[in-house]
């Protein structure tokens, strides 16, 4: 299976490099280059699509780190199985939400976040201290601020749910916030499509500050798995129409 030849299709501002990395991520996660597809070598994939080798070798290299091709010689590169990909990388997140979003999308997204938060937050209702319980009541104040505004809510959103896995004292669990970073931005970004906007949710993120603050491990983690379900609900509403 061959590449169609195409110049890729970039936006001022936007390398040519960039460009064509995205084109061909797209690709292969809508399925149209398969995993197991044996794809042309550089002269030919970079004579398809008017770049030169450095650039088309710079692609695979970083394809080749998101797990989603690999090379070996005399047998070329292929796409590798979906098994292998970082689906945590944030331009394979970008890949797979920019076109059409399935329910099967969204509900992998908040069973993720609901593997990590709720727990999270019950961690955090014990261990956090007094400055992070300030720090935490800070974003929450933003979040009001802003709760008409999807755009400008979003940026103490992500800040306010990273904050708590930080709060846990757990290391591991702290590196998580910016592991999941990009998959708590895409959920948040896929949010924004309610036409409710963002402000019912405040009452239950008033909720896990309080419990956190009070030392409530069950309420907070009892809030965020509401708060989660809620959260979900509303993305799949807005995107059935």
């Amino acid at each position: 299976m061959t590449l169609s030849p195409s110049r890729p299709r970039h936006s001022p501002g936007v390398s040519l490099y960039a460009s064509l990395l995205s084109q061909i991520g797209q690709r292969i996660v809508r399925g149209e280059l398969a995993p197991g597809t044996l794809l042309p070598n550089v002269e030919a994939l970079s004579a398809a699509h008017g770049v030169s080798r450095t650039v088309m070798r710079e692609v695979m290299k970083v394809l080749a780190g998101k797990g989603m091709v690999e090379s070996r010689p005399r047998t070329g590169t292929r796409i590798r199985p979906r098994a292998d990909w970082n689906f945590l990388d944030s331009d394979v997140l970008t890949w797979r939400y920019s076109a059409a979003v399935y329910p099967d999308d969204v509900r992998a997204l908040f069973e993720l976040r609901r593997g990590i938060e709720p727990l999270a937050g019950a961690l955090a209702a014990k261990r956090a201290t007094a400055a992070e319980v300030a720090e935490l009541k800070r974003y929450y104040a933003q979040m009001e601020e802003h709760a008409d505004d999807g755009e400008r809510f979003s940026e103490p959103d992500l800040a306010f749910h990273q904050l708590i896995l930080r709060m846990t004292g757990n290391e591991l669990i702290g590196s998580l916030a910016s592991l999941i970073e990009a998959a708590l931005i895409m959920s948040f970004r896929l949010s924004n499509a309610n036409p409710l906007g963002q402000r019912p949710s405040l009452p239950l993120h008033r909720q896990v500050v309080d419990c956190i603050e009070t030392g409530d491990s069950e309420g907070a983690q009892s809030a965020l798995l509401i708060l989660l379900d809620g959260a979900e609900a509303d993305v799949l509403r807005a995107i059935s129409g």
